[in-house]
């Protein structure tokens, strides 16, 4: 049977007959390459879009859009092309010595972003070069490795008072005590309040409020976010 199913074939006993099916692709002229750019500049605007309403960081959206540019432009085509062999020459070759952070949060951008394709523009995308999308990464060129936190083994009560003495002690002998006592005092607050570095070193005098509460509260506005959302603000009494 031809490509056309240009053969009319008899059903015996029922008396009916196939007729000819022709695939609508043939009448379909296809995309302009003016056109697939343009597709594709939309595609990564859309994954951008779909990423932040996810509630992710600026910052983690920006380092997974870096690695597709990067993979884009040793690639020279359009993501969507990419094959498992493409995807060992880019991680077997021009990663090679990368970090293997790098390679991972590379390998990890490039599988989200195949993964958004086939949920939205997987149809489209065929119409329109007749390619069926599958992410290049598999389970024989994934790169190998975690990012999982080591053991931390905390120092002990006696341990942090004399660390704290000596800073207390080191306050009268300084050589500038105003950078001193500013460390003083984070470290302070980072040990009775329990906030985090990132977060004492972006305090301002605004944010304590003594009129909140018994001991007042610290107003926290760039605490750390859960699962890459972004700073969350919150309030921490100030137990001093």
């Amino acid at each position: 049977m031809s490509d056309r199913f240009a053969i009319w074939l008899k059903v015996r006993g029922l008396g009916l007959a196939l007729a000819v099916v022709r695939d609508p692709r043939d009448v379909r002229p296809p995309a302009t390459a003016d056109e697939l750019e343009q597709f594709e500049t939309d595609v990564l605007a859309g994954f951008v879009l779909a990423r932040a309403s996810a509630r992710l960081a600026d910052g983690t959206i920006c380092g997974d859009v870096g690695h597709l540019e990067q993979m884009r432009s040793w690639f020279g085509r359009p993501l969507w092309e990419m094959e498992p062999p493409d995807a060992d020459a880019h991680f077997g070759k021009v990663l090679r010595a990368s970090p293997s952070g790098t390679r991972l949060g590379r390998s990890q951008a490039l599988t989200t972003y195949f993964l958004f394709l086939e949920l939205r523009h997987k149809v489209e995308i065929h119409r329109m070069t007749g390619r069926v999308i599958e992410c290049p990464i598999d389970e024989m060129n994934r790169p190998r490795g975690s990012k999982d936190a080591a053991l931390r083994i905390p120092p002990s009560g006696p341990e942090v008072k004399t660390l704290f003495a000596g800073w207390g002690g080191e306050l009268a002998t300084c050589r500038k005590f105003t950078p001193t006592a500013r460390n003083y005092t984070a470290s302070k607050l980072m040990f009775q309040v329990g906030l985090r570095v990132s977060e004492a070193c972006k305090l301002d005098l605004a944010d304590i409020k003594w009129n909140l509460g018994r001991f007042g509260k610290l107003h926290v506005r760039h605490g750390k976010g859960a699962r890459g959302s972004g700073p969350r603000e919150r309030m921490v009494p100030l137990i001093i």
